[in-house]
């Protein structure tokens, strides 16, 4: 009997002390006003120091020892305001030549000189010592541009910093000339993202799968409610942290995008089976409390395997990559915290009035149907080992189960003629049903294999967006080449003085008809004299494939082969330059970022379930589905199927550190739907030992509950691609798909038949392994009945039967 405080149970065979997370589950059901109370000073406090002491959001990161960093910094030293960050003020007149509006120009130019941060501004109509650089002037004489040299990224100013701009350019616009904002000047001036539309879509689509699915109104409020609290705590905490170090401006999309993805998921997960307990008669505090101890686990496990992902990023060693780890890791902390603490909270001011409102009769989990003859079920050996011991109204659990497997729904009739007989039908055929998902998943990823890698210009962006009308002039006046110029820079401060010019005549004969170059302007000498720079302008935009190719036949090929011998070294540098060389960094050591997630991924599979082969084929099937997903944002975004529905201008390479975060990402999120399925599994694994029948058993019981949380989620990301923001768009349809894929295909298809495939293989683990990892029970001692312990070399000989 379990006493009234749920810490112990007895039972003839064994004695059972409560783990922690029973007793914190039991006591914020029963102290719920503390806990809510508790949570609601978090939000309100949080909400406001971040409101009041909260950081800004920029994409202002650097390099170091990338060879376009270290040519910034020479032409820094030598050039005197050449070095620091460029951004461009765009002109454009229609009626006449800009040099009919010299006097407003020259205004304007001094006035921008003034502004902090401002290393050096250049007029188009300037000559001298002040001169622009060549081509800010178009041959028609009606669109130029000023330049401006900023001493660090200005999209890190802030807003109030464009109002100094847009004071310093009134002059030109009072005069009829047309202004805009050119690259990260531009970035600055966007409008901010109102991702409140994508928000309400996901909320609403959640609301409806809640409602469809489950039946109960206060079932459907409980997980959207935890997982706004949860969300808008960890982007306070975000802002805060973005106070004292620089995060991305996607961070808090990101965070946002992920934490309500995760923490309606763990609620559901928790309220699911925290229903079935009370269907069965248990007591709402007690039910709480078992929920917290086993789905509840189940939730730090996942949690843990998302948060661990997602550091993995750190083996980028970009700052700027593993702060978008960090910047969602914060709110899977807190989804993770609000599942084991808000939501029993929640669920003991509910008590048994949480189905009293439904607009469809209330389900929860279901019972499956009884097993066929000859096959050992769940529920005998469960009533054998519980039944009679169990507080209050899980005394009759059993019977309180044989009850409402008559009612509508997953419980009776629906789980037999639904979901059951498709579990028996893949346990029946495992190899259809595995050829049948390796078809889909492989027909899915065929487009992965033309993935072309990228940075995604501004001429992707809205029309509305005044980087993209700048960018729309300099193509129409310049040519596209124009957005994104290279800056070559020669060192010859090691070459002696008599050799110079010979060394200037060399490189200028190799900078000449350069392939994929619109224009290399002549050589020019610093003031010193100790270095040579010039401006290559790529005849393709800066997002192309062209460019690409510029950019490293210029800095491997062209420069070095110039001024071998001689002593001297060269750059390519320049903002298109960095993008270039990030490019290349973060496709050198994404295979190490998959390599290092995946290891950890597996160990974490390997310490939960204790099986190697179970372990192994959710890597594997992982990363099928990652490809897939790959696949898709391949044939939208680079071949343009669909792009145009979701506002797409043509097509786009996809972004260089999308793939990365998609896996992180998409690895840790499909591990909660593994660690859900094979907990029940495992569940009924160690209770009979059968393992075709525990595989059908499990993808019984948890179908309804993981389809339901990945429609959920899938909606949540997919609401993301209204974003005007396309690296949003892209990551908003990237997780979506990739969480749909791996909630059918695999966790329907491949995972069942897989796991019935192996059978009792699946649960083996050598002796010598099991003694060195560590024991970690994702659902608690009171989940397991039986006692385990693991032989080596023959499968499944670590389960014995109940005790006697």
């Amino acid at each position: 009997m379990t006493s009234q405080s749920g810490t112990e149970v007895k039972d003839p065979g064994r004695r059972i002390r409560a783990g922690r997370l029973r007793r914190l589950g039991e006591w914020c059901a029963r102290h719920f006003i503390t806990v809510i109370a508790l949570w609601l000073i978090a939000l309100g406090g949080l909400y406001g120091l971040n409101s009041a002491f909260g950081g800004t959001y920029s994409d202002n990161f650097s390099l170091p020892g990338t060879q376009s960093d270290d040519g910034a910094r020479l032409l820094g030293r030598h050039v005197p305001g050449a070095g620091g960050i460029g951004a461009q003020v765009v002109l454009y007149d229609a009626r006449r030549p800009l040099s009919g509006v010299r006097s407003p120009i020259d205004q304007a130019v001094g006035s921008l000189r003034t502004l902090p941060h401002v290393l050096s501004v250049t007029s188009p109509l300037s000559s001298g010592p002040a001169a622009p650089p060549a081509g800010a002037l178009a041959p028609d004489g009606r669109t130029g541009y000023i330049g401006i040299q900023f001493n660090a990224n200005p999209t890190s100013f802030g807003s109030a910093y464009l109002r100094g701009v847009d004071a310093a350019v009134e002059p030109l616009r009072a005069a009829g000339v047309q202004v805009e904002y050119g690259g990260l000047l531009g970035e600055l001036a966007r409008p901010v993202p109102a991702d409140l539309t994508s928000e309400a879509i996901g909320f609403a689509v959640a609301v409806i799968v809640l409602l469809i699915g489950f039946g109960s109104i206060l079932a459907a409020a409980i997980p959207l409610v935890t997982a706004l609290v949860g969300v808008i705590v960890g982007v306070s905490c975000l802002g805060l942290i973005a106070a004292a170090t620089t995060f991305a401006s996607v961070s808090p999309t990101l965070a946002t995008m992920i934490g309500l993805g995760v923490g309606i998921d763990y609620a559901l997960f928790l309220i699911t089976r925290h229903r079935q307990r009370l269907m069965d008669g248990a007591d709402p505090v007690a039910a709480a409390g078992r929920a917290v101890s086993t789905s509840g686990r189940a939730v730090i496990v996942s949690g843990c395997t998302v948060i661990v992902a997602l550091a993995g990023l750190y083996v980028s060693q970009v700052s700027f990559i593993g702060k978008l780890g960090v910047a969602a890791a914060v709110t899977v902390v807190t989804a993770v915290v609000g599942a084991i603490t808000l939501v029993p909270a929640l669920l003991g001011l509910a008590g048994r009035r949480i189905d009293r409102y439904w607009v469809r009769r209330p389900v929860a989990e279901g019972e499956p149907a009884p097993a066929p003859d000859g096959v050992k079920h769940e529920e005998r050996g469960e009533h054998e080992e519980r039944g009679g011991h169990e507080e209050g109204g899980e005394r009759g659990e059993h019977e309180g189960r044989t009850k409402s497997a008559g009612r509508s729904g997953p419980a009776g009739g629906e789980a037999h003629d639904g979901w059951h007989r498709y579990a028996r039908r893949v346990e029946r055929r495992p190899w259809w049903f595995l050829l049948a998902g390796l078809v889909a998943v492989g027909v899915l990823a065929i487009p992965l294999f033309s993935i072309r890698l990228g940075h995604i210009d501004d001429g992707a962006d809205p029309t509305g967006f005044t980087d993209r009308r700048a960018y729309d002039l300099i193509t129409a006046g310049f040519g596209p080449g124009a957005n994104g110029p290279f800056i070559l820079v020669v060192d010859q401060s090691a070459v002696p003085a008599a050799e110079r010019p010979a060394l200037a005549s060399r490189l200028g004969k190799a900078l000449t008809d350069v392939p994929d170059a619109a224009s290399i302007t002549p050589l020019q000498p610093s003031a010193d004299g100790q270095l040579l720079t010039a401006t290559a302008i790529p005849s393709g935009s800066p997002q192309s494939a062209g460019t690409t190719t510029l950019f490293h036949h210029l800095k491997s090929d062209v420069l070095p082969g110039a001024v071998s011998g001689t002593g001297a070294t060269t750059y390519v540098t320049g903002t298109t330059a960095a993008m270039e060389d990030f490019l290349d960094l973060i496709t050198a050591r994404l295979p190490l970022i998959i390599g290092v997630v995946v290891a950890l991924a597996f160990l974490i599979i390997l310490i939960v379930f204790r099986g190697l082969l179970v372990a192994l084929k959710a890597a594997v099937l992982n990363l099928l589905s990652i490809a897939a997903s790959y696949g898709v944002v391949v044939a939208v975004f680079q071949w343009g199927w669909g792009g145009p529905s979701l506002g797409i201008s043509g097509t786009v390479p996809i972004e260089s550190y999308v793939p990365m975060m998609m896996f992180a990402i998409v690895f840790g999120l499909s591990m909660d739907y593994e660690v859900f399925l094979l907990a029940r599994v495992q569940e009924s694994w160690l209770r009979t030992h059968e393992s075709r029948g525990s595989v059908a058993l499990g993808l019984e019981i948890t179908a309804r509950v993981i389809s339901c949380a990945a429609l959920i989620m899938v909606s949540v990301f997919a609401a993301f691609i209204l974003s005007d923001n396309i690296v949003v768009k892209m990551l908003g349809l990237g997780l979506a798909v990739s969480v749909l894929i791996d909630a059918t295909i695999v966790r329907l298809l491949l995972v069942p038949a897989v796991m019935t495939l192996l059978g009792s293989s699946a649960w083996w683990l050598p002796r010598w392994l099991d003694r060195i990892l560590p024991r970690l029970d994702r659902e608690g001692e009171e989940a397991t009945p039986y006692r385990r312990s693991v032989s080596g070399g023959r499968p499944g000989a670590g389960v014995q039967g109940p005790p006697h």
